[in-house]
Formats: C-alpha cells, sequence, structure tokens
C-alpha cells in the first residue's frame, strides 16, 4: 500500500497543467487553462484546469478531480499505474515495501521491455498506414466497405504489402529479435544447419492497430482484401498483448461511452470502424476470442451499462450464452447488462449501412436485459409445460445464478428463476441457498418442525442365528476361483461406442481440439439431442472460464456439476477396450464428419426448398465428406 504521505508530496510536486495538456489542448483564461472536455462531446470549451489548487473541473458534465484522477478516467489506468506514471515524471521513487530489490529491477526491466515492444508496433504502424496511401486497391476496399478518410485515420487504419518481407524496409535491421517478439514477423521452425527466413506475418491485408486504454499500439488485426484464409488474422500474445483482456476500439471510444451511457460489443474491427462511420462511436469489439469476465470488468470501470451485439444465427447465440455467463459475476443492481440480437442476415456493420444509424438505436433499446436472457438461455431445449422440462430448466439456471454476486439482483432473479419453474421462491431458496425465506414482517409463525416418524423400534434387530457352511468347498482340477481371476467390471457390459460418444468423449478428455473445430462442426455438436448436447454446452463453458485444461481437472469439474455418471458411462466403453490413442484430432475429425454426413437437417428438403439451394447443399456435403475422408457408401 502506497503511504498517504507519499501521495500528498506527489501531488505536490506535480503540474496538473504539465499532465492535463498531454492529453488535451489547453488555452490560458484568466487564472484558469480551458480547453474541450476529453470526456464529453462538446464545442466550446467548459473543461478548466486550475494551477493553483492543482485541480480540474468541466462545467458541462461536471467530472473533476487531481492529477491522478484525471489519468485514472481519461487513460483507464489503475491508481497504483498512475501514481508510478506521475513519480517517474517527477524523479520521485514509489515506495516499495513489500518487494524486493531483486523484484523491482525484475518489474523496472519488464516495463522497460513492454515499452520497447510498443514502440517497435507503433512504427509497424506508422509503415501500414504510409503503405495505405501507396494503394489504391486497399482504399478503393475501404471506400467500397463505406469508410471515410476521417475514420480511418481515427482508427490508424493501414496496408500490409503482398511481399514477403516488406517490413524490412521499414525498420533499421530486419532480423531484430524485437520484430518476432511483437509477433510482426515469424521465424519457421528449421533443421540445425539450414539457413532461417523469416517473413512478415501479415501480408496483402487492410491492417487495424489494437490500442491498449493509454492508445499505445499493442498488436494487430488484419483483413483480406479479396477472399482468402484465414478472412482475419490477429497478432499472436505477446508481453503486451493478450487477447482476454484487449478490448478493439475502447482506446478511441472511451468519450463516446461517456456521452451515449453505454458500451456497445460487437463481434469484428468492421463492425467497430463501421459504427463510427454512421456516429456511434461506442462501440468496441473482442478479438478473435470469447468475451471474458476481464473484458466486461474493464468496460465497467468505464461505463455503468454494457450492450451486447450478436447476429441471430446459432453461433451468434452461443457467444451471446459465453457473453452471458462472463458479465454475471459482475452484475447488479447498479449496472445495466442488455443483449442485442440482429436478424439473421445482417451484422452491426451491414445493418446500420442499410438500415441507418437511427434504426440501429432503436434496436438496442429494445435489446433483452440481462434477467431475462438469463432465463432464456436455462429454458433452451426445455418443454415449460411439463415437470420434466421444468426441473431440466432449474437445473440449467443454477450455474448461470451461482455466478451473480450477493445482492438485491440476485435475490430477484430467484423469485423470476422460481416462478418460471413453478416451484415455491422459500422451497428453491432452501435447495439452493441451504436457507429458508425469513417470515414476512410482522409475522410471529415460526417455521415448520420436521415430522417425527410414526414408528421407531425399541431396541436393535438381531438375527437369532449366525449360518456357516459346514466346510469349505474346493473345486475340481486347476480351478482359481473368481477372487483369484482379472477382476470384471462391475455392472452391465458397455454398450459400443457410437459416433456421438467418441466426438464427446475426445474433446471432454482432450479440451484443447475445440478451437480445431469449423463453427459449422460446432454447431452440429452442440444441436446433439440429450446428454452428448449437455456435456459440449457445459465443455463450452469451462473453455471460457478455466481455458483448455487436462482431463483430470476437466473431470472433477463435471463430477462436481452432477455429470459423473454420464461421462463414466461414456468413457467406460473406450477403457474397456485398452486403445491407447494415437492421433486424436484425426479421431475427432472422422467421427465429427460422420456425424455430418447423417444429420438429416444437412440437406434442405420439404416444399419450402427449392433447387438451387438443395443442390448448394449437396456440394456443401461432398466437400465436407472430401475433407475428412468419408465415403458415400
Amino acid at each position: 500500500m502506497i503511504p498517504q504521505g507519499f501521495i500528498q508530496d506527489l501531488l505536490s510536486r506535480v503540474d496538473i497543467v504539465d499532465v492535463v495538456s498531454r492529453h488535451v489542448e489547453l488555452k490560458k483564461a484568466g487564472a484558469n487553462f480551458k480547453g474541450l472536455c476529453p470526456f464529453h462531446g462538446e464545442k466550446s470549451p467548459s473543461f478548466n484546469v486550475n494551477r493553483v489548487r492543482q485541480t480540474y473541473h468541466c462545467f458541462g458534465c461536471g467530472v473533476h478531480g487531481n492529477a491522478i484522477g484525471f489519468l485514472m478516467e481519461h487513460t483507464g489506468a489503475s491508481f497504483v499505474e498512475a501514481v508510478e506514471d506521475l513519480a517517474q515524471q517527477t524523479g520521485m521513487q514509489v515506495p516499495q515495501d513489500e518487494r524486493s530489490p531483486e523484484q523491482r529491477d525484475k518489474a523496472k526491466a519488464e516495463k522497460a521491455r513492454q515499452q520497447s515492444l510498443t514502440d517497435v508496433l507503433a512504427r509497424a504502424g506508422d509503415f501500414y498506414k504510409a503503405q495505405l496511401r501507396k494503394s489504391p486497391r486497399a482504399i478503393d476496399y475501404l471506400k467500397g466497405r463505406g469508410l471515410s478518410g476521417q475514420v480511418a485515420a481515427r482508427f490508424g487504419l493501414g496496408y500490409a504489402p503482398e511481399g514477403w518481407r516488406s517490413l524490412a524496409s521499414g525498420f533499421p535491421s530486419y532480423d531484430d529479435p524485437q520484430l518476432v517478439e511483437s509477433g510482426l514477423v515469424i521465424t519457421p521452425e528449421v533443421d540445425p544447419g539450414e539457413e532461417v527466413k523469416r517473413y512478415d506475418r501479415f501480408r496483402d491485408r487492410v491492417m487495424f492497430p489494437i490500442r491498449n486504454v493509454r492508445g499505445e499500439v499493442i498488436g494487430f488485426g488484419g483483413r483480406v482484401l479479396d477472399k482468402g484464409e484465414p478472412k482475419y488474422l490477429n497478432s499472436p500474445e505477446t508481453p503486451v498483448f493478450v487477447k482476454g483482456r484487449e478490448l478493439y476500439g475502447l482506446f478511441e471510444g472511451r468519450q463516446a461511452m461517456r456521452l451515449r451511457g453505454y458500451a456497445l460489443v460487437v463481434e469484428g474491427y468492421m463492425d467497430v470502424v463501421a459504427l463510427a462511420q454512421y456516429g456511434i462511436g461506442n462501440a468496441v469489439a473482442t478479438l478473435g476470442t470469447a468475451c471474458t469476465a476481464e473484458h466486461v470488468h474493464k468496460l465497467f470501470r468505464f461505463t455503468d451499462s454494457v450492450v451486447f451485439s450478436f447476429d441471430g444465427d446459432a453461433a451468434g447465440r452461443r457467444a451471446a450464452g459465453r457473453a452471458l455467463e462472463a458479465a454475471l459475476p459482475h452484475a447488479n443492481e447498479t449496472r445495466t447488462v442488455k443483449f442485442l440480437f440482429l436478424p439473421t442476415e445482417h451484422d452491426p456493420d451491414s445493418y446500420v449501412r442499410e438500415l441507418g444509424a437511427e434504426a440501429f438505436e432503436r434496436a438496442v433499446e429494445g435489446a433483452v436485459p440481462l434477467s431475462r436472457q438469463l432465463v432464456n438461455v436455462a429454458g433452451e431445449g426445455c418443454d415449460l409445460g411439463t415437470p420434466e422440462g421444468r426441473a431440466r430448466m432449474l437445473g440449467q439456471a443454477r450455474p448461470l445464478w451461482n455466478l451473480l454476486p450477493e445482492g438485491l439482483l440476485r435475490r430477484q432473479l430467484l423469485g423470476e428463476i422460481a416462478r418460471q419453474g413453478q416451484m415455491p421462491e422459500a422451497e428453491l431458496q432452501s435447495m439452493w441457498w441451504g436457507e429458508a425465506l425469513p417470515p414476512p414482517a410482522g409475522s410471529n409463525a415460526e417455521p415448520p418442525q420436521a415430522e417425527k416418524p410414526r414408528w421407531q423400534p425399541k431396541g436393535e434387530w438381531k438375527p437369532k442365528g449366525e449360518w456357516k457352511p459346514k466346510g469349505e468347498w474346493k473345486g475340481k482340477g486347476d480351478w482359481k476361483s473368481r477372487r483369484d481371476a482379472e477382476p470384471r467390471p462391475a455392472g452391465p457390459r458397455a454398450t459400443p461406442a457410437t459416433h456421438a460418444d467418441n466426438a464427446t468423449r475426445l474433446l471432454l478428455q482432450h479440451s484443447e481440439l475445440w478451437e480445431t473445430l469449423a463453427d459449422e462442426d460446432r454447431s452440429l455438436l452442440h444441436d446433439l439431442p440429450g446428454t452428448h448436447g449437455e456435456l459440449i454446452h457445459w465443455l463450452e463453458r469451462h473453455l471460457t472460464h478455466h481455458g483448455a485444461s487436462p482431463w483430470a481437472v476437466v473431470q472433477a469439474g463435471l463430477a462436481a456439476d452432477g455429470f459423473g455418471d454420464p461421462v463414466h458411462r461414456l468413457v467406460r466403453s473406450f477403457q474397456e477396450l485398452g486403445i491407447e490413442e494415437s492421433d486424436p484430432q484425426g479421431d475427432l475429425a472422422g467421427a465429427v464428419a460422420e456425424l455430418r454426413a447423417r444429420a438429416p437437417a444437412a440437406l434442405p428438403g420439404g416444399d419450402g426448398a427449392t433447387d438451387d439451394e438443395r443442390r448448394r447443399a449437396l456440394e456443401a456435403l461432398a466437400r465436407l465428406r472430401e475433407r475428412h475422408g468419408v465415403s458415400r457408401g
């Protein structure tokens, strides 16, 4: 903990005018300095900085504070980061009583290393911007997407040329190891003695710089101009870039979030930039990964309201489910979380270009609140008209409800879930919370006493005698008792595994394989009926919160959530055969291909399907069979 005396000494040495002027253009106005407020949009300056009092105040939106508060509000820095930043500017050493000299030196070296990497990435960003100005093809692509030069400049868009070593012209030394460490250059593995040939990671792509809340470039996203795979390519994780923590567009959208009162989370870079082009500048995007609890926590540092926008297809619904689980630990009665589902034929980019900003804003106003989304997700696949369906809904709601922090919202949602499940709230609370609801105010009623059994034996019953065999029976010949034979599994022999069994088991035992699946294959697995689909849903939730894990960790989590028996049955048939896997990924691909080939829904049918739709479906099925090596027989 930093001593309060040091904070006071630091603020007495800092000139707040110098601090603020690094981020806001200030002009002398009598005893104060004035400028346009960085926290809300305005055309006439109402933001005042007073050098005598060492404070700032905006008469437009009411924000005020000292130099530390300004850095925290404007750059998103934590208290400690803001103090360290100011101390470095004034040459003061922040007291670090709990760290050894070695730890302080290590932290200092790591900070210098990170600063060096961001400098390299910033230089690359300047190079890509210069290349964009020289590429009519890339400029035409951006214009074709409806983007203006002003928006492209605001987001620092650029272009990576087609050459394999284009960055060599932008850096003094293409062999600089920091080009590899920053993710800009790839060094392939070669055999000893072979020449190492480096090459650029990004080639012939429109480049989207990814910035942290301080505005430093920490990575890039690149999009192909024409057809090609992958459509989007992100920087790898580095010492300055972790996908699960960063959000594209957060630096550019902070002021708009304060002005509009909420943050809009979308799925792609182009969604963010296109919305900004139409005046909706409060959008951010996750970076090729599911929304995490850390993403949500970071957004709530800038706003108390978050709206998640997803496509209305199956993939969008699954992404919304992961976002719900990420948001629940941070939801309370003072924060608002909503979910916007666009028509299946639209994403935010196409929606706003076709229908306009006003239509998109009206759609945001009708977004689904978190409470309703939780109930909707819990009720997926459940027939609430039957006791079985309601019981299943309650079972699916409980792990989601458990993610909520203590508070009024958690209690309110318990009542809503109980009503949907047609179960008394007090009874559900007793089951989930281990306690009953308090009696109504002014009530003298006592909690009901447990009914005693009507009959109990007076003493312990014992049999009159104990039967013993007269002698020990021995078999003839070289016969061994069952006790000495090889043990057999208890219970009936396991049934042969199905393709659904194999696919589900492989994903549970090798959870890292989930990332290797295409979206169409993930959708197929999610739609598996019964326990298989439930286990796939559980696995994706586990991956969102914990990432890929060893089988022992996954198995323990499944048992804790009540899936121990079905998982044991899945694994048992495989264990009894004594098979040693040599290619889990190949086995998974084969199992999924068989499921896809046998899925009735893969081919459009009925009166509603046109000949062209059937033809395209057959072609897609043939390509899928060829990709996975599945015969037609």
